[in-house]
């Protein structure tokens, strides 16, 4: 692994750049400030090596990351409902970030805005961990949260969430990543067709807060359960219209804590391919609806509107408050562990 110096911390502290390299001459980066995921280096049909993840140039432009590219999320992605749950019978009130409407991301002192320290680091391995007091963003408990990158030689990009907490406490983490499989610079998702391993999805409100239920995909815009176009113009035009594309929950298909693959994305014009598999019961689908990142891109990009995609694992969104969603509480002394894959090939067709 190779590590650079990339400058200080507001507190002094250095921060790091990470690179890893398998014996495909594949790359993935990462840094420890906010655990972000910067780049990922894989060839194309031609052999052309291209930068899969969206990011930022200039790793500063992370204290103000639009869209949390590439950022570790924590304690719990997504959004929670008015910014209120309540566990063990005590009602804890969270920050309204997402309007007045719920809390998103636990911010806004988001995880992906914090520096996490280096707990091991081997070849292709790079484990960072980070320290939650109790009530920190509202949650209960003192927390010690790890993520564990590791790059293998089958071209995947394994992410391991760990956490302990001395209360019971609300864990859900994901990782923010937007990939296009035409290079981060393309600037849209024409070329990409994705299958999503779900037979149900959870409908959400105008502001993207889950109803509560849970339906079928059947004869809706939601039905990705064989290859489909991601973006679709006439269901941009009708059912997507409100949103702008895809920013919604889907059920992972049998879900019971193993490991399954979730989802599937290809890109016919460069030939790459990458699967999701995840342990968790469902993965957020989100088209860049809201992104805007004009001058910050790698390479001095302006990132806008559908010029990536996340495939974000996770706990519903409001499970919290949705008791017949999976829940996300993990019980004081137990050791939670999460784990998601990503893995990337080339494809004929």
């Amino acid at each position: 692994m190779k590590v650079q110096k990339l400058g200080h911390f507001v507190d002094g502290r250095e921060v790091h750049l990470f690179t890893m390299e398998n014996k495909n001459g594949v790359k993935a980066s990462f840094t420890d400030l906010g655990g972000v995921w910067l780049s990922l280096l894989f060839p194309n049909r031609s052999g052309k090596e291209l930068d899969l993840l969206l990011s930022v140039e200039n790793w500063e432009d992370i204290m103000e990351n639009p869209g949390h590219m590439g950022e570790v999320v924590g304690r719990n992605c997504n959004r929670i409902a008015g910014g209120m749950f309540n566990l063990n019978n005590k009602l804890y009130r969270l920050f309204l970030n997402d309007g007045q409407y719920s809390n998103c991301h636990s911010g806004p002192d988001y995880y992906g805005r914090r520096l996490f320290t280096v707990k091991e680091k081997g070849e292709n391995t790079l484990t960072l961990a980070l320290f939650s007091q109790d009530m920190d963003q509202g949650f209960p408990g003192d927390l010690d949260f790890s993520v564990r990158y590791t790059l293998t030689d089958d071209n995947e990009v394994k992410i391991r969430y760990k956490g302990l907490s001395n209360k019971d406490t609300i864990m859900n983490f994901t990782n923010h990543a937007y990939f296009n499989l035409m290079g981060h610079d393309f600037g849209s998702l024409s070329e990409h067709e994705i299958c999503i391993h779900a037979d149900s999805y959870t409908p959400s409100d105008s502001h993207l807060i889950p109803t509560g239920e849970i339906c079928a995909v059947d004869g809706t815009a939601f039905d990705f359960r064989t290859e489909k176009a991601m973006l679709d113009t006439k269901r941009l035009k009708n059912e997507l219209k409100a949103v702008g594309g895809y920013d919604h929950n889907f059920c992972i298909r049998d879900y019971d804590g193993t490991l399954r693959c979730a989802a599937e994305v290809f890109c016919k014009k460069s030939g790459i391919a990458m699967e999701v598999e995840t342990d968790c019961p469902g993965i957020q689908f989100y088209t860049g609806n809201f992104m805007a990142a004009e001058d910050l891109g790698k390479g001095g990009c302006d990132y806008g509107k559908h010029s990536g995609f996340c495939l974000e694992t996770q706990f519903y969104p409001d499970a919290i408050n949705k008791p017949n969603f999976p829940s996300p509480v993990v019980k004081a002394g137990v050791v939670y562990k999460s784990e998601t894959i990503y893995r990337f090939f080339r494809r004929l067709i």
